[in-house]
């Protein structure tokens, strides 16, 4: 048997393909060779190309054809089309954006997203309303339309290793430079769905164990168990011996706290998961704090360059000088408002009647 990963260097794709080669497959990664990782062993071959346009995948695979097909990379509706009829397992790997208010929460009413979100909630349905977003939801037709038996899958956040945004390394840097203290946008309470590398290619992979189940659904995956960006600062913090305060800062104050929340939004975003636990049996492999744990220790261990292209993409300028001037601002202000004097409201019992006898309509508080 013959799969075929486009991509393959990415977070997930080391995991996807040694599950590939622990079910017997034969894996062929195509990607433009310019990131190459030791996970991927010699046993898995390599095709070099350009996985975003058509003539040069069609250039690049030729007449190939595979039992399997699961594009992570690239623009993934040109390699469907090109895949049309020479695979009976085309897996596409597209991502959460596509829900209607993921960018803009105020387009919904309430404001946000419903919690948690299904697959079958409103998509963005115009490049006018969010391009992004309608370029993952146009995708998502065109991979259907080549392969009416394909399988897509909705990532979130993905953590662990080669991440090329690494949200755990604004926290992780922290903890290195020995700051005692982190800015947390409205305390860090706010939700999103996490997915850890090898959690997903579980996820993934359950297609090609279940292909009649699979066959033409679009499925939401991520951890079972979700920590908030506050909880995840606690892990790390733990994991690396280095507590810090952590501060809530209000989001409208600025900034200088943002970089920590994914998108710069404070906002929910949780995926509904009982589609593809109920379809396929998905459950995760390694408990989030222990991914999380994992995650924080090969970034100590890969530290990204400081300045460089990573830290730029995460949009964190690591300015503690900034830091320190809001906390002092923080400070002050709790300070004069704990000043602030109110109107002391006097303790009652709650409102449920104890009686301590039978057959009074009223307990001993008039309840």
């Amino acid at each position: 048997m013959k799969a075929l990963i486009v991509g393959g260097t990415g977070p997930s794709g080391p995991f996807l393909a040694s599950g590939l080669i622990q079910r017997g497959f034969q894996v062929t990664i195509f990607h433009r060779g310019t990131h190459e990782i030791p996970e991927i062993g010699p046993e898995i071959e390599h095709i070099h190309g350009d996985p975003h346009f058509r003539e040069t995948v069609e250039s690049a695979l030729g007449d190939r054809t595979f039992d399997v097909v699961i594009a992570t990379y690239g623009r993934i509706r040109f390699i469907a089309e090109a895949l049309a009829g020479k695979t009976p397992c085309f897996i596409a790997i597209g991502g959460v954006p596509s829900y209607r208010g993921y960018f803009d929460p105020t387009v919904n009413f309430p404001t946000g997203l419903k919690v948690p979100v299904p697959e079958d909630a409103p998509l963005v349905q115009s490049e006018q309303e969010q391009r992004f977003s309608w370029l993952i939801k146009s995708t998502e037709d065109a991979v259907l339309k080549a392969h009416p038996n394909g399988v897509v899958y909705r990532y979130p956040y993905v953590y662990g290793p080669y991440q090329l945004v690494p949200r755990e390394w604004c926290i992780i840097r922290r903890i290195l430079d020995k700051r005692p203290a982190i800015l947390l946008p409205d305390g860090g309470l706010s939700l999103m769905t996490h997915g850890y590398a090898e959690n997903l290619a579980h996820a993934v992979l359950l297609a090609v164990d279940n292909p009649r189940a699979a066959a033409g659904q679009i499925y939401n995956c991520g951890d079972e168990e979700q920590l908030s960006t506050r909880q995840v600062v606690e892990v790390i913090c733990r994991e690396l011996n280095h507590p810090m305060e952590m501060i809530s800062v209000p989001d409208s104050f600025g900034s200088a706290a943002r970089a920590i929340a994914i998108g710069g939004s404070i906002n929910h975003a949780v995926m509904d998961l009982f589609k593809i636990k109920t379809q396929l049996g998905y459950r995760d492999r390694v408990p989030a704090v222990e991914a999380i744990a994992k995650t924080a220790h090969w970034y100590v261990e890969h530290q990204p360059e400081p300045g460089g292209e990573i830290e730029q993409r995460l949009q964190d300028p690591f300015d503690y000088a900034a830091e320190d001037k809001l906390i002092a601002i923080l400070r002050e202000a709790q300070s004069k408002a704990q000043a602030v004097a109110a109107r002391k409201v006097e303790r009652i019992a709650h409102p449920y009647p104890h009686p301590k006898e039978p057959g009074l309509t009223r307990d001993h508080r008039n309840r």
